[in-house]
């Protein structure tokens, strides 16, 4: 306890990382703020409806991601998902159209077009997503609901726009504690949308087990903590497992210094896909559902097992579909051969492995083998919740044992914490433990 007093301390002491925090707070606010401001159009006394229909499926992965805002009719109903859409789009065309594969290659004035173009692609997402929530809001509310006529283009016009801007500013919040603050902005307010849910997640949970009849009590209550708190801990060994492959630089002499002769490593992530996987897999589910408007044996009998999402068929196509999305979004993100013309051009090369395409035929191998065991733990964590309400556990309380919810947390905290150390250790303080040094999403910088 004495030690983080005082690790408290330090980081007080540290005039730029006491102002970064601070700012991380207030524009936190903000946001949280602005996820309970309704739609001008809308009573929000009668929203009990939406509340309902966003508890399941992919409604409810909306709602965790814009932190309960998508169930409030917010101005950030939509929140940061249409900007992750985008770039979720232009990073896959970096892997298929050549122009964007050249600003990639551009450094900087590169990375600020295709923010440029993230951007613009993010409002005309917008401009689709925003009519289709208000036409959803439209049918999942009654008439009195609404202040002006939901069918005029009164109301379609001025909604769309406010909740265009909304989602925008968001954004504009997210670069701001970027630059300002501590942490990645954006992936920050996906966090803080997911947390806001837990301390009413837990409140039911203890109201289940302490007041009802048969909920097992303060035991059963502890039981679960420590459950959650060992699925945390397998969590982070999923998402700082890396396997580092050395590398080993030529020696050059210019002038009176040397440079090279140095050995390095390229930290390979076990899960380099990061929680892409579980949020594809996750949209592809609802898809058997559609068929329901079939009316035959066939259709109804698929709808019923995957309309079921605690049956055995749901969660066995759901890890196949995360084990599958693993490999193939690590494919379009990973680059064995980009990294062998790096590392050729550096004059470093892989001891015991030819440079060139022997280079690119090992990392791809090695990618391969690595990401098996990773896609694997991926696909448990992700059907983890339903394992926790199979055993009686709160539907809310449960989506914190796995899946989106948990990764998010671990990866975006651990990107904090190890922000706020290199702040410590800049100014000859000890880092926030004694043990090691804290690993975020990202883990070392590779030596290319």
């Amino acid at each position: 306890m004495k030690n983080f007093i005082q690790t408290l301390t330090n980081i007080w002491r540290i005039d730029d990382l006491r102002n970064r925090i601070l700012a991380t707070l207030l524009l936190i606010l903000v946001y949280r703020v602005g996820a309970h401001i309704v739609l001008p159009a809308v009573d929000p006394s009668q929203l009990s409806n939406l509340s309902e229909q966003t508890k399941d499926g992919l409604l409810s992965l909306l709602n965790m991601f814009s932190g309960g805002a998508f169930a409030n009719a917010s101005i950030f109903a939509l929140g940061i998902m249409p900007y992750i859409t985008a770039s979720i789009i232009v990073q896959i065309l970096g892997m298929a159209v050549p122009y964007f594969q050249r600003l990639q290659r551009e450094g900087e004035s590169g990375r600020r077009k295709i923010n440029r173009i993230i951007r613009l692609l993010t409002v005309v997402v917008l401009l689709v997503q925003a009519p289709s929530y208000l036409i959803n809001l439209r049918y999942q509310l009654p008439d009195t609901a609404f202040l002006v006529d939901p069918q005029s283009l009164g109301y379609f016009i001025p909604s769309t726009i406010i909740m265009t801007a909304g989602t925008m500013f968001i954004m504009w919040l997210g670069e701001r504690i970027t630059d300002k603050g501590i942490g990645n902005g954006i992936s920050i307010i996906i966090m803080i949308g997911i947390i806001a849910r837990l301390p009413f997640a837990f409140g039911a949970e203890v109201v289940s087990r302490v007041q009802e009849v048969g909920g097992g009590g303060f035991i059963a209550l502890i039981v679960e903590l420590v459950m959650l708190f060992l699925v945390f801990v397998v969590s982070i060994l999923l998402v700082q497992g890396t396997r580092k492959i050395p590398v080993q630089y030529a020696k050059r002499i210019v002038g009176n210094k040397q440079y090279g002769g140095v050995r390095q490593y390229i930290p390979l992530k076990v899960n380099a896909a990061g929680v892409m996987p579980i949020i594809f897999a996750q949209a592809l589910m609802f898809i058997p559902l559609m068929f329901t408007h079939f009316n035959t044996d066939a259709t109804s009998g698929i709808a019923a097992a995957f309309a079921d999402y605690t049956g055995f068929w749901y969660n066995f196509v759901f890890a196949l579909l995360v084990v599958i999305f693993t490999y193939f979004y690590t494919a379009i993100t990973f680059s064995p051969q980009q990294m062998a013309d790096d590392m050729k051009k550096r004059g470093g090369y892989i001891p015991g492995v030819k440079p060139g395409k022997k280079t690119v035929e090992f990392l791809d191998d090695i990618m391969s083998r690595i990401t098996l065991p990773g896609s694997i733990f991926l696909a448990i964590i992700a059907i983890l919740p339903v394992f926790a309400i199979l055993c009686h556990i709160n539907n809310q309380f449960a989506q914190f044992y796995g899946g989106t919810s948990l990764l998010i947390m671990v990866g975006v905290i651990l990107d904090t914490l190890q922000q706020i150390e290199s702040h410590l250790l800049m100014r000859h303080y000890d880092g926030l433990m004694k043990s090691g040094r804290i690993k975020g999403r990202t883990g070392s910088t590779a030596a290319l």
